[in-house]
């Protein structure tokens, strides 16, 4: 674009190009008049070849005028021709437009209907998961709620048990509660391993000592006598024991109390043709049963050697049991004479059966024997019988004629 006052000159036209080249032209034309003028007045003798140049620049103006004229209208065919050009592009360009404007209409309004459907998707799924979610929320606190309840059910629990923990350290903490928690422990104990007629609980013998149970078992071994002990202050000592000295002071405590019980049990319920030569101490306490054969298997041997055998709640069960069946095997051996005499007596009997079967037989036989006799006479005189009833109506056989007796004749 080139600016001349009021007037804008495009080069990219044509006829402007075309006027500019043809100024260009006259310019270098009138510039080589010039220049032939100015050689003329040097050289005369070259004006005729000048006159005849000038001659031949006039062709060539004329010449040229009529190209550029010729140029004109070939300028002018060519804009026309890119003016129609450019209007057949624009016209172009206005449909690709108009159908790319309609396929990206098409495309939005696909694009909208995928995004509603999709939202609508969407939605639908959000609602289920809401649903679904609200749906496990309301069985989680519903599980939550009986956990809460279960908790609370075993939270009142704990606190029962921890009442009765209480209770039982109350009882343990007593000498005489702790000696009767023990009676009622072997007492369940014996009680539902035995008969009841095959033990007596606090039995006195001839001594005047209580025994807190005695099994009645048959000679030998004879009576034995349980009697339930608890050394239970010797054993938490050994258990709170801190140091080696403490745990020292506390084994020798444990020892000291078991052995006293040991030689106490020894002395009171082992009773020469009375008793058995032997007695049991019951421990309610499987600890402290373990923690004595663990730890003091000397107090252990004591005991044996003393014919006190110590027991827990689970040996002492065993040991019932293997009593049981010592009381069972001697009261078959006492009722062994019984069923002896019984047999004998039974074969007697079985005896005196039989002779009077055999009477029974022979008087069947005689019975018998009779029977035929008396069905024979009752078959004659049945045949007999029909013979006098068929007298008059039938003839005498030949060989029973010469047996009728014949009438005289009058």
């Amino acid at each position: 674009m080139i600016q001349i006052g009021d007037t804008t000159l495009d080069l990219s036209d044509p006829l402007t190009l075309a006027a500019f080249v043809a100024g260009a032209v006259l310019l270098l034309l009138v510039l080589l008049l010039i220049v032939l003028l100015v050689r003329s007045g040097r050289a005369s003798a070259t004006n005729a070849e000048l006159a005849r140049q000038l001659g031949g620049i006039g062709q060539a103006v004329q010449v040229l005028g009529q190209g550029q004229d010729q140029l004109s209208g070939g300028l002018r065919t060519v804009s026309d021709a890119q003016a129609n050009a450019q209007s057949r592009m624009i016209q172009t360009m206005e449909t690709r437009l108009a159908d790319v404007q309609r396929q990206m209409q098409d495309r939005l309004h696909e694009n909208a209907m995928k995004s509603a459907r999709a939202l609508s998707d969407l939605q639908e799924r959000m609602n289920e998961t809401l649903t679904g979610s609200t749906v496990k929320t309301t069985k989680s606190l519903t599980e939550l709620q009986e956990r809460l309840a279960t908790i609370d059910k075993a939270q009142a629990n704990i606190e029962k048990l921890s009442g009765d923990v209480l209770s039982l350290q109350d009882i343990l903490s007593n000498k005489q509660t702790r000696g009767a928690f023990g009676e009622i422990q072997l007492n369940d104990i014996v009680s539902k391993a035995l008969p009841t007629d095959s033990y007596a609980f606090q039995h006195t013998l001839s001594n005047g000592k209580r025994a807190d149970c005695l099994i009645h078992l048959p000679n030998p071994p004879g009576p034995i006598v349980i009697d339930s002990k608890f050394p239970l202050e010797p054993y938490e000592a050994l258990r709170r024991a801190g140091t080696q000295a403490q745990a020292a002071e506390a084994g020798r405590l444990m020892k000291t109390a078991v052995r006293a019980h040991i030689k106490a049990i020894s002395e009171k319920y082992i009773i020469e043709g009375e008793t058995a030569d032997g007695a049991l101490m019951f421990l309610p306490s499987e600890a402290v049963y373990a923690e004595l054969h663990a730890n003091f298997a000397d107090v252990v041997r004591e005991g044996f050697n003393a014919r006190v055998w110590i027991v827990s709640p689970t040996t002492c069960m065993a040991t019932l049991n293997t009593m049981r069946a010592i009381l069972k095997d001697a009261r078959m051996r006492e009722q062994a004479g019984a069923i002896r005499k019984e047999l004998h007596l039974l074969s007697a009997d079985v005896g005196r059966l039989g002779d009077r079967v055999e009477n029974l037989d022979r008087h069947f036989h005689q019975a018998s024997k009779d029977i035929a006799d008396i069905k024979i006479s009752a078959e004659k005189a049945g045949n007999r019988a029909k013979r006098l009833d068929n007298f008059d109506f039938e003839e005498l056989a030949q060989d029973d004629a010469a047996a009728v007796v014949q009438l005289p004749k009058t």
